[in-house]
């Protein structure tokens, strides 16, 4: 399986933006929509392969890889926002993250590009019912005619049900710790 490398793509990104206050997104889809996640984020971009299940964890935890070493817990953001048609093909993507001091890849539809939004081209995140929590919106971003969403994905990642996605890399490694409220 071959993967790429994020850091190239971002070393080739206009400096006159950057120097200029913006901040710069990996953009994907999921759905009919645009997402954007900020770049220091990202760690690295590999094509789907199936993951080894973990038992007993929810639908939107696909199970575990190994990645040089690492247990790395993959979670499809297409089945944690509530999508149907959940598909795996030649397109499909998994996103290596760096979030809150552990490695997790997340399933997205496609990756389309890296692009760098100045401070005007943010908005703020409108107060409306999605199957997207707001709580993981830290605004809309537009390019052009272009709609970014742009997720917080250190608090996504950091959610509560989140939790179980370290549990499953803990079981898959055996280092299971124990429960919180068993401290007896």
């Amino acid at each position: 399986m071959q993967a790429t490398m994020i850091h190239s793509t971002r070393e080739a990104a206009p400096a006159a933006a950057a120097d200029a206050g913006g901040q710069e997104f990996l953009t994907f889809r999921l759905g009919a929509e645009e997402y954007g996640i900020e770049i220091l984020k990202v760690q690295e971009i590999r094509g789907w392969e199936v993951p080894t299940a973990i038992a007993n964890t929810p639908a939107f935890i696909k199970g575990v890889i190994n990645l040089r070493g690492i247990i790395v817990p993959i979670v499809d953001l297409r089945l944690k926002f509530g999508l149907s048609g959940v598909t795996y093909d030649a397109l499909t993507v998994v996103i290596i993250l760096s979030v809150a001091r552990r490695v997790v890849g997340i399933v997205v539809d496609a990756v389309s590009d890296v692009v760098t939004l100045l401070p005007q081209q943010v908005r703020a995140a409108p107060e409306f019912g999605t199957s997207l929590d707001t709580r993981f919106i830290t605004g809309l971003g537009t390019l052009g005619e272009r709609m970014l969403i742009l997720a917080d994905i250190e608090r996504l990642m950091t959610s509560r049900d989140m939790q179980l996605v370290a549990q499953a890399a803990e079981i898959q490694t055996g280092t299971e710790t124990e429960p919180k409220g068993d401290q007896s």
